[in-house]
Formats: C-alpha cells, sequence, structure tokens
C-alpha cells in the first residue's frame, strides 16, 4: 500500500493504493460494471470506475501481472500499512505527509 501524489490519482479520489497481482483477483461479479478512462498522452494507464456508484478502481481492468486498486474501495480493513509515497514532487503544499517514515519508503 502507497500513496501516489500524482494529479491525476488525487483528482481521481485514488491516491491511496494498493498493488494487486493479477493472478489474486477473483472477480465474483460485477466486472462488466467497470468502465474505464483512457488518458491522452503522455500518461498511458487508464482508470476504472464503477459505472453504478463512480468508485475510483484504479486499475483493475490491466493485463499487467501486478496494478494498483484504491484503498478506498475495499469494504474490509486491510492488513497493511501505508509503505511508500510516489510522485511527491507533485503533492499539493497543504497536504503534509504524516504517516511514520518507513525505511523502505520511495520518495
Amino acid at each position: 500500500m502507497g500513496t501516489c501524489h500524482c494529479s491525476r490519482c488525487r483528482k481521481a479520489g485514488a491516491s491511496a493504493i494498493v498493488f494487486v497481482k493479477k493472478d489474486t483477483l477473483n472477480w465474483i461479479k460485477g466486472k462488466d460494471n467497470v468502465q474505464a478512462f483512457v488518458p491522452e498522452a503522455p500518461y498511458k494507464y487508464p482508470r476504472c470506475f464503477c459505472k453504478t456508484c463512480g468508485t475510483s478502481l484504479g486499475e483493475i481492468l490491466s493485463e499487467e501481472d501486478s496494478f494498483p486498486i484504491s484503498a478506498n474501495a475495499f469494504d474490509d480493513e486491510l492488513p497493511i500499512k501505508n509503505g511508500f509515497h510516489e510522485h511527491v514532487n507533485e503533492k499539493p503544499s497543504w497536504y503534509e505527509i504524516c504517516d511514520p517514515k518507513d525505511p523502505s519508503a520511495k520518495g
């Protein structure tokens, strides 16, 4: 789990992300309800959301081996803590990173 501070993630309301391995994702239902927004260059990763409720889902339709999903999309508590920050140079000045510093954290 980490926090992406890029403008795209912040605007999607999905800056807290959890990386999921594709082979561990088990769709039960609702995949047909996911819509992807495909950005213009230089951005390359489509951002997904639920067509019914608008929940940001990160890159849940990705064909990559591992991809980010918005941490806020999970109903249950996650047994992990924030471990990194990326694109900190795009972070707004009003936001202060205040989670405990992890020696393995990026950024």
